[in-house]
């Protein structure tokens, strides 16, 4: 892993953009690709401590990478970006138990790594996973980002309701359906009826609801989606 420009890099962007860095860190998804899913899944109930030791090892890696990445450019990162996606449209992959037992110690290995260095530290996670979403918290997460409203029990009103003045919420602006398939007038509609709802209280970063906005989504979607954040999303200054 070479670091050497990290610094430069980072500074170039610095009091323009938040700035995001470190090792995106999916070790949930390489336990899946190395093994496959459904023998991974099997092995949590047949044999727990070789999970523990393919994600320790795994998550011993990235925990290095990122050290090494926030000691060279230390004071110009702001922000840990992570991503593992613990949900599926119809709910999380695994139950609250399970994931306390297999995954939540190795997110809380990066959360601490992440605030050791003055950062936030902010999770990229698809699907429906709000059930697992307190024991984010638990472990100091400070944001959420993806945010699907069109998975199970995500709706931003719930999320709003039930995790708004506790975490970060970024996202819910739906990619799946409403900026592929919708016009720019209902774009725009969606977008400000989203923004009425998380706004209040602060806590909330305007998105779409995945870190990539599909080939097949018009411009003029992602233009009326911007300009109407722009417009409505934004929050006073403090004096």
């Amino acid at each position: 892993m070479d670091v050497s420009r990290i610094r430069e890099e980072a500074l170039r962007w610095k009091g323009e953009f938040a700035i995001l860095g470190g090792d995106w860190s999916p070790f949930f998804h390489d336990a899946i690709d190395l093994l496959g899913m459904e023998h991974f899944m099997l092995l949590l109930y047949d044999a727990p401590e070789a999970v523990d030791t393919l994600l320790s090892h795994i998550v011993d890696y990235y925990w290095e990478v990122s050290r090494r990445i926030f000691e060279a450019a230390r004071g110009a990162i702001d922000i840990f970006f992570i991503g593992n996606d613990f949900g599926t449209q119809a709910g999380p992959v695994v139950g609250e138990n399970m994931f306390r037992r297999f995954f939540l110690p190795h997110l809380q290995r990066l959360v601490d790594l992440g605030h050791a260095f003055g950062l936030k530290v902010m999770l990229h996670c698809c699907g429906g996973f709000a059930p697992l979403i307190p024991a984010m918290i638990e472990i100091g997460l400070d944001g959420l980002q993806s945010l699907q409203p069109s998975a199970r029990d995500m709706e931003p009103a719930r999320l709003k309701r039930d995790f708004g003045d506790k975490i970060v919420l970024n996202g819910c602006i739906d990619t799946h359906h409403l900026l592929i398939k919708g016009t720019p007038d209902i774009v725009k509609q969606k977008t400000r009826e989203v923004l009425e709802i998380m706004k209040p209280g602060g806590g909330y970063i305007a998105s779409p609801s995945h870190d990539y906005l599909l080939p097949e989504t018009p411009v003029d979607n992602v233009l009326a989606m911007y300009e109407t954040i722009r417009a409505y999303g934004g929050y006073e200054k403090e004096a």
